[in-house]
């Protein structure tokens, strides 16, 4: 599902859209919290449209609470956003016999490649030849890993991946802070039925 793609403009200070002749970006983006440091960043140099594609994140109710918030996000910013399709399925027989991998290990590098595979062929798809991701914002999550991946799918699909580790520079506090003003949900775990295991045994 593709939400305001039509529209291929930033707000001004006016609350007015302004048009532009930025190159375009496509942001995989795994939650509205971890975003808008990345977007406001991006946005200087870029015409941005966000790409929600995460079939990691289970349960169900949660994938839709967290999808429902960048939604919100989304149309409140004018930002195109791109909906993937929700493929749990797919996640579950990528990451098989990978249970018991501890995180940042080997399921979460498979996990990595799956999402930025899909992000890098919607790209090429809509003819966007940069493809990025909010995922090195957290401090949980191995940049090097992910980049690195990022730049494997890149030399496969022929669509550049914008190289980042947005946890720099203070970026998760500034994201973390933004993400606070705005209200967002925060979710206490990474996403998969794993992640939840590990950070957030509590609630199983």
């Amino acid at each position: 599902m593709i939400r305001n793609r039509s529209t291929c403009a930033i707000t001004n200070e006016s609350g007015k859209p302004e048009m532009n002749d930025k190159p375009s970006l496509l942001l995989h983006v795994c939650c509205a919290p971890c975003s808008p440091y990345v977007v406001e960043t991006l946005r200087k140099d870029y015409s941005v449209t966000l790409y929600f594609y995460n079939p990691n994140i289970h349960p169900e109710e949660e994938y839709l609470k967290r999808l429902e918030e960048l939604r919100r996000w989304a149309e409140n910013i004018g930002a195109p956003l791109i909906e993937g399709k929700y493929e749990a399925p797919k996640w579950f027989e990528a990451v098989k016999g990978l249970e018991k991998e501890p995180e940042r290990g080997a399921r979460c590098e498979v996990c990595f490649e799956l999402r930025l595979s899909e992000a890098a062929r919607t790209a090429k798809s809509l003819g966007i030849g940069v493809y990025g991701t909010v995922l090195t914002v957290s401090p949980h999550k191995d940049a090097v890993a992910i980049n690195r991946i990022g730049e494997k799918v890149s030399d496969e699909s022929g669509v550049k991946f914008f190289v980042a580790d947005w946890k720099k520079k203070e970026g998760f506090k500034k994201t973390t802070a933004l993400g606070k003003n705005l209200g967002f949900y925060r979710q206490n775990y990474c996403g998969c039925v794993f992640s939840r295991r590990d950070q957030a045994p509590d609630e199983l």
